[in-house]
């Protein structure tokens, strides 16, 4: 059976020493003695999985988004000092928007 990161992720460590049982590979070596952390990398070897997924931002230009949100916080921090409560509502707003845009744009490869 074909599986995927994700899966294998969300499986116990006993149904992961399993899958490690049927499959003959030098990664999975002593697959009895490792904890899920590091069984699941064997597993992921020896079955060819790849384990991370590249995120790309596209469509927006990432550094342009990523200079505001860096003087944004430049801005709230003023503004917490200055003690001004509206201000510091709006400009945490600013921020969490900014972020939101980025998260939008980000696709998995």
């Amino acid at each position: 059976m074909s599986y995927t990161y994700d899966e294998l992720k969300h499986k116990t460590v006993a149904q992961l020493r399993e899958i490690a049982k049927e499959q003959e590979h030098e990664a999975l070596q002593g697959y009895t003695q490792l904890n899920k952390e590091h069984l699941l990398e064997a597993l992921c070897k020896a079955l060819g999985i790849e384990m991370h997924k590249q995120t790309v931002v596209v469509d927006i230009d990432k550094t342009g988004i990523k200079a505001k949100i860096r003087d944004l916080k430049k801005k709230r921090d003023e503004v917490i000092a200055a003690g001004d409560h509206d201000a510091l509502k709006k400009v945490r707003r600013q921020i969490s928007h900014q972020k939101r845009i980025l998260k939008r744009a980000a696709i998995q490869v």
